[in-house]
């Protein structure tokens, strides 16, 4: 099991949140962090605010390795436009972020897992890198018989989250697009994201 794959289970417990709204997050039973002084309460100061603020997002995200995450930064602080904004664009066109939200598959990590392997194609190619940027109208599109998997059935019946306004998805087809980029009150964030203190970590 590699250390991305294990955070997944020890992430939420360290932000003490239910970071992707799952029924059996161990944060909805222990909603502080682990070790013996978990349960402490401390003073956070400006920076750790900003820290958590950013390790929510990147952990939101697949446990995106940090590099990455702040090459997302700059690239986000070059456009034109809210930093936010722009940062959360960029986080949204990644390849396995809309194969997540297509409920194609059940998590985010699970959608990383499922590109590597070959299962998706965008626009009649496949591609197997996660981080791929989808332009606007972009057609992705899951391989007849990899839609046939128990993974991507179970995920298109999943009650707890629903597609964004801003992806069109044929379940039948199993093909998904991405009509716009979306802002940040429009992505369905189980618990709350801010992006403004991200940029701060980054720009400090």
């Amino acid at each position: 099991m590699t250390k991305r794959l294990r955070s997944k289970y020890k992430s939420n417990r360290r932000l003490g949140l239910n970071l992707w709204g799952r029924p059996k997050s161990p944060a909805n039973r222990r909603s502080y962090a682990p070790g013996q002084h978990g349960q402490r309460r401390r003073k956070v100061s400006d920076y750790g605010t900003q820290l958590n603020a950013k390790q929510r997002l990147r952990f939101y995200y697949g446990n995106i390795s940090e590099s990455r995450f702040r090459r997302y930064y700059h690239e986000a602080a070059r456009r034109s436009g809210d930093t936010s904004e722009n940062l959360i664009g960029l986080l949204e066109q990644r390849l396995d972020s809309v194969i997540y939200r297509a409920k194609f598959v059940p998590t985010v990590f699970a959608a990383r897992q499922f590109i590597s392997h070959g299962h998706v194609q965008v626009s009649d190619r496949r591609v197997t890198i996660s981080s791929y940027v989808l332009s606007i109208d972009e057609v992705v599109k899951v391989k007849a018989k990899s839609a046939e998997l128990a993974v991507v059935l179970e995920a298109v019946e999943l009650a707890e989250r629903e597609v964004p306004d801003y992806l069109t998805v044929d379940h039948k087809k199993m093909t998904a697009q991405l009509v716009r980029i979306p802002k940040l009150d429009e992505v369905p964030y189980p618990v709350k994201m801010e992006p403004n203190l991200v940029i701060e970590y980054y720009s400090r």
